[in-house]
């Protein structure tokens, strides 16, 4: 019993400095984040999509770790990054008929780690997270129908 207790709390001790030592990585990685997305404009349209996609990977690792700290709100602001940047990066694939096959593989990975993490949060929160997973399939399904798409047979 004596070692079950030592036990838990060497896991809330390690669980505390895992937060803490996440949560000055997410202010690090805030910045760099505010950075990318400022690039985005002035960035090349054959350079944008894979751009666009960082961001959307970011953010889905900031959401991952707000959701593990209980700080659904931010957590939901980050998921509608990693939705609104996945458009952009299908977006400018499209215009640009570069990246489409990077850009669809990114979003498909992307909806699977969101597949998963949907399994550790709470019902309520589930939701959320599967809305933004229809987002992403959509997105995907975009992808896929512009670079196959068939011509009329006649």
């Amino acid at each position: 019993m004596e070692c079950r207790r030592r036990h838990s709390r060497w896991a809330a001790a390690l669980a505390v400095l895992i937060l803490l030592g996440q949560s000055g990585r997410m202010v690090a990685l805030d910045q760099t984040l505010q950075e990318m997305k400022s690039r985005v404009s002035t960035t090349s349209m054959a350079d944008r999509p894979q751009l666009c996609l960082d961001i959307s990977q970011r953010q889905l690792e900031v959401a991952t770790q707000l959701y593990v700290a209980g700080e659904t709100a931010k957590a939901q602001a980050a998921l509608a990054d990693v939705a609104a940047f996945s458009e952009l990066a299908r977006d400018y694939a499209i215009q640009s008929h570069r990246k489409q096959k990077q850009s669809e593989i990114a979003i498909r990975k992307m909806a699977r780690k969101l597949e998963d993490l949907k399994h550790t949060v709470l019902q309520e929160d589930q939701k959320e997270i599967q809305e933004t997973i229809n987002r992403l399939q959509t997105l995907r399904d975009d992808l896929l129908g512009s670079m196959f798409s068939l011509g009329v047979k006649k």
